[in-house]
């Protein structure tokens, strides 16, 4: 507000998020999803024309990493996402209520939305012994996933336990705990996998639902190509090292100090897809090979809880494109060879030679006469 009058950027869309912060926050959503940049647009007026979309969170065999990252997220904060952005109506961790008067927020919410609401598992499904490994109101998870399920537009698994089972499910698995999609067959799923993963992979992944009325184009794994399309070895800080051949050879020497790649000490970044080393946590450009520990490929069903810390990957392309420069002193090219360089001088010059023969051999024109003729052609 200047002098009682109410600029265009200070419109609210709803209480409290005035339309310049939601714009950036759709700009950061499609940047995310290798959108276009005119596509933030399109987004904003899907969420103004629709209205807040409604999500359904439960928590099963998990950690709550993944609602505590949510908690952290500053564009837009946990409360703007909750209250103007989306209409969470069930969280156990975050609602107000409990008990009798919960359960009844999500049978509500489950029938007056019944065909349109997102479904946000958190956690892994125990299936042993008919699930009794984990009750919430007296249901198994396994129950409530498909009553949950039943009536949802579409499941979001969030985090590495709803999507593969996480270490719930590592060997011998005493409790049967699978993901969402070993369970839900007839609903579309979508897997953002991590321990924990970025919030913001979660609310692109709404925007885009929401916008396009179609789940993004996923990989094999159920996971969105724009958060998990590339590997981490692609575009991590550390890459040069690699390619240099420098690698930290032990935590706190000289070699780890530098900032030297930290393959050796068991970095799984080259079999892992995900975009933590560009999206990074905390608002602060953390992640945690930025801070000197190995990816530990927490994105990667056969990764994560099944390799030792560690224990190095399988390097299928050990060397950068041959047509990289040599990037270690040590090993520089010969140049060129003197021999071959005398011959190829020598070639030159004789061929120079021979065209000023030439050149003398020629008759030679008057200039006047030619431009008589030029003339006379004209």
């Amino acid at each position: 507000m200047t002098g009682g009058v109410m600029r265009k950027e200070d419109d609210f869309l709803c209480a409290g998020v005035s339309r310049r912060s939601f714009i950036k926050t759709c700009i950061t959503a499609t940047a995310m999803m290798g959108l276009p940049f005119g596509m933030h647009t399109k987004v904003a007026e899907a969420f103004e024309k629709n209205g807040n979309p409604t999500v359904i969170w439960l928590h099963f065999q998990e950690c709550t990493g993944c609602s505590e990252s949510l908690l952290r997220s500053t564009h837009p904060t946990i409360s703007t996402l909750i209250l103007d952005m989306i209409s969470l109506d069930y969280h156990e961790t975050l609602m107000a209520g409990s008990g009798a008067q919960a359960e009844k927020s999500l049978h509500d919410s489950m029938l007056a939305n019944k065909g349109k609401y997102l479904l946000v598992v958190e956690g892994a499904i125990p299936t042993k012994d008919n699930g009794i490994y984990c009750k919430v109101g007296g249901k198994t998870a396994q129950e409530s996933l498909l009553h949950a399920a039943e009536g949802a537009a579409a499941i979001i698994s969030i985090g590495t336990c709803a999507s593969f089972g996480g270490i719930q499910s590592v060997g011998p698995n005493p409790t049967g705990a699978v993901g969402v999609r070993d369970i839900i067959k007839d609903k579309p799923v979508i897997n953002i996998p991590g321990c924990p993963p970025s919030p913001y992979n979660l609310l692109s992944t709404v925007m885009y639902y929401l916008t396009f009325k179609k789940l993004p184009e996923l990989d094999a794994l159920g996971r969105p190509k724009f958060a998990y399309g590339r590997k981490i070895h692609e575009h991590c800080e550390r890459r040069p090292h690699f390619d240099a051949g420098r690698f930290a050879k032990a935590y706190g020497d000289d070699t780890h100090a530098q900032g030297y790649c930290l393959f050796k000490l068991g970095c799984k970044g080259p079999a892992t897809y995900a975009n933590c080393s560009v999206q990074r946590f905390n608002e602060v450009g953390a992640w945690p090979v930025s801070i000197g520990h190995p990816c530990i490929g927490c994105t990667e069903p056969d990764v994560l809880f099944k390799m030792a810390i560690a224990e190095k990957v399988q390097i299928h392309e050990p060397t950068p494109f041959d047509s990289y420069a040599p990037v270690d002193l040590k090993e520089k090219g010969k140049g060129p060879d003197p021999l071959t360089t005398g011959l190829v001088g020598l070639a030159g010059g004789a061929a120079l030679g021979a065209g000023a023969m030439l050149a003398k051999k020629l008759p030679k024109d008057d200039g006047h006469k030619g431009d008589d003729h030029h003339e006379e052609q004209e």
